[in-house]
């Protein structure tokens, strides 16, 4: 259940083993929180750096199932592009997700009993039986099941009544698949902050049959009232693609979101880069220590991208902040320097003013919209039933995705 290899190959073998039970079986026990997760893809880590693609892992299902049987899995994968595309059309919900999240760090910092029981939340010491496994198991693993997430999302807000912006934060942390959106949005739309009013509690029958009887936590909150927060921005225009000149000389940029620039280096763009550069934003995460284990996933994830495509990628250089890709473009002579969109989050913090300080030195900056997420994310300007209306869509570009 642990071993989550941080290289494309292992990505594929997983998705491999279990796309022959991502129909019947996965509609039947996805909702069950075991102690193996066998009955689940978990195949976000790879997803979450771009070792693997949505495309290829929808399109191993329909190979094997075809999209009716198929579609309760493909809807889940589904839930990951909706929520990318909606926070990069409100990127403002992770700025304030931060801010609130550093307010939230001095009252920590200020209050000794908001600090004790963020501590014993932190390292599983609540007396709360199922939440202290789960607080274990993700400090161990660096991994949870969904349904343990949202459980374990709502003790946190309601029963021990703890600042929502730190559970986030704590799965950032840890999580290999810690991902801005998919992270945020998911937390706010249990404390009723995304669908508003809407709120998720954690019951103790719930929690008893789909942990199949392992835990049946007492003194659990019996109600979820919905956490007051600011009106939600209007959506801003989708990106898109900036032009790409063939001609000049080009060098790529790789950050640990964006592992899979193979459709920039096939026929579709052609770029053939004299060099390349990579940017590792793990630890952008979070103000706080980022786990071990997730910056050795980040760092090798990076690792095998690199050596995968030695053969096109030119000279590589690690750069950690934006004077070092300048310097890197100045030193490769650079007319342009092309990179897949990054969405809302850590890479693209640490990317922020790129263009201008490119633009500077002389250099272009083009930036290329992966074709699923320029299909989808201005789709994603309400609720996820809306959006899913492009399910059809969704499947059709997969499906035209050539697999490995």
């Amino acid at each position: 259940m642990t071993d989550f290899t941080p290289t494309r190959a292992a990505g594929l073998d997983r998705l491999t083993a279990f796309a022959p039970h991502a129909a019947v079986d996965y509609a039947r026990t996805r909702n069950f929180d075991t102690a193996d997760h066998e009955n689940v893809s978990r195949l976000s880590p790879w997803l979450r750096h771009g070792l693997l693609t949505e495309q290829e892992v929808i399109a191993a299902a329909l190979r094997h199932h075809g999209p009716d049987l198929s579609e309760k899995f493909v809807t889940e994968v589904a839930w990951r592009l909706y929520f990318k595309g909606w926070l990069e059309l409100r990127p403002q919900i992770w700025a304030d997700y931060q801010s609130e999240r550093r307010a939230a760090w001095n009252d920590v910092q200020t209050q000794s009993g908001l600090r004790r029981r963020w501590e014993q939340a932190c390292t599983g010491q609540t007396g709360i039986d199922c939440f202290d496994h789960w607080a274990t198991e993700l400090a161990r693993t660096g991994y949870l099941h969904n349904h343990a997430r949202m459980w374990f999302a709502s003790i946190w807000i309601f029963t021990l009544e703890l600042p929502w912006v730190l559970g986030a934060d704590l799965f950032l942390r840890h999580l290999l698949d810690g991902d801005a959106a998919s992270n945020t949005l998911s937390w706010r739309w249990v404390a009723g902050l995304h669908t508003r009013g809407k709120t998720y509690l954690a019951t103790a029958d719930n929690i008893a049959r789909y942990t199949n009887g392992r835990f049946n936590p007492d003194g659990l909150a019996q109600t979820a009232p919905a956490l007051d927060g600011p009106p939600l921005p209007a959506p801003r225009p989708c990106p898109v693609s900036d032009p790409f000149v063939p001609a000049a000389r080009s060098g790529l940029l790789l950050t640990d979101e964006t592992l899979f620039p193979d459709s920039l280096l096939g026929p579709d763009l052609g770029l053939r880069p004299v060099a390349t550069a990579t940017v590792q934003a793990s630890r952008a995460r979070t103000h706080l220590l980022v786990s071990d284990r997730v910056t050795q996933f980040s760092r090798g994830a990076i690792d095998d991208c690199t050596l995968r495509l030695s053969n096109l990628l030119g000279p590589v250089t690690g750069c950690t902040d934006l004077q070092e890709i300048v310097t890197w473009a100045s030193a490769a002579k650079l007319d342009q320097v092309v990179m897949q969109h990054v969405p809302t989050g850590p890479a693209a913090d640490t990317l922020a003013g790129l263009r201008q300080a490119l633009d500077t030195n002389g250099i272009t900056l083009s930036v290329q919209m992966r074709p699923i997420d320029q299909l989808n994310w201005p789709r994603a300007t309400a609720g996820f039933f809306k959006f899913k209306r492009a399910l059809p869509d969704i499947m059709a570009c997969a499906a035209a995705t050539k697999l490995p």
